[in-house]
């Protein structure tokens, strides 16, 4: 049996994966809307202790998809990463997938060769926390990086020939900033060369982060306030109608907060998803109970 260093989180769509803890918390750990790993201080594991995880879950040969945690497994060595790998390769004859979190500052830290290596040994998918493509408000929630250096990064990963899964925040300007932050963000996705899935999420804040988080924003003159399920739907369908990729996306908001669960494919469903959306603004009872929600 496997002793997870707690708590232990994974993408929705790795919900049947072997989760392999190849370091803990996360490198960065400064976002001010995310209290995942605030309990962890992040460290690479040994090498020994990855290897003895890997073989504790051989013995299920039949393993097709692995994990690997916690917050960006790519902040480790390309080298350490790439014997993890071959490894997995190694024991799983039947491994198709390796996927991982990967973080903004990581994925431009990484060269193309050393994504071109990785991928070659097998990581084939990676998880993008975009959050918003408006420059300031990711300043304000501490995630500072700018957003041409985020379509930098995911261009390299898609140079590299890994799929990548990207998530947006609804909802993460509050009423204040819901403009700026749609449009831009609209405008990042459009400039990637191929995001392969992207998805949203509603904001929330656990009783850790409230504080901080609205703190920040009164620093800078634009009080924080929450936007309705109402005004999320809104901000959806202002985001969705303003995404035009280059390639075809894969859309899902089928994370347990969202308050309508939506899936198709941009831009070919693009006017159904926005009639589905128009529904649910005209009639509330359409929306998941906020009892079957969460993080």
């Amino acid at each position: 049996m496997i002793d997870y260093h707690e708590p232990v989180y994974r993408p929705p769509a790795e919900g049947n994966s072997f989760i392999l803890q190849v370091a803990i918390g996360c490198s960065y750990n400064k976002c001010a809307f995310c209290s995942m790993y605030e309990t962890k201080k992040f460290h690479v594991r040994s090498l020994h202790d990855i290897k003895e995880d890997i073989d504790i879950m051989a013995y299920h040969s039949e393993t097709r998809r692995v994990f690997l945690a916690d917050g960006d497994a790519l902040a480790c060595e390309t080298d350490f990463l790439v014997e993890i790998l071959d490894y997995l390769k190694m024991k799983f004859p039947k491994l198709q997938r390796v996927a991982s979190y990967a973080s903004p500052y990581n994925l431009l830290e990484k060269s193309d060769e050393q994504l071109a290596l990785l991928r070659e040994h097998g990581l084939s998918l990676v998880y993008y926390g975009i959050e918003s493509g408006n420059h300031e408000l990711l300043k304000y929630v501490n995630k500072p990086m700018h957003p041409d250096k985020m379509v930098e990064g995911l261009n390299k990963a898609t140079k590299a020939n890994m799929k990548i899964s990207a998530t947006v925040i609804l909802g993460l300007g509050g009423k204040g900033m819901s403009k700026e932050h749609i449009e831009d963000t609209a405008k990042l996705v459009n400039k990637c060369e191929h995001i392969n899935y992207l998805s949203t999420l509603q904001l929330g804040l656990t009783d850790t982060k409230e504080d901080a988080f609205f703190e920040r924003f009164e620093k800078k003159g634009k009080p924080f306030e929450f936007a309705s399920d109402l005004d999320m739907l809104e901000e959806q369908k202002q985001f969705i109608a303003q995404i035009n990729p280059k390639k075809a996306i894969i859309f899902r908001s089928n994370h347990a907060s969202n308050a309508l669960p939506l899936k198709g494919t941009l831009p070919k469903d693009k006017e159904n998803l926005l009639e589905v959306l128009d529904s649910a603004l005209d009639d509330e009872t359409l929306l998941r109970p906020k009892f079957l929600r969460g993080f």
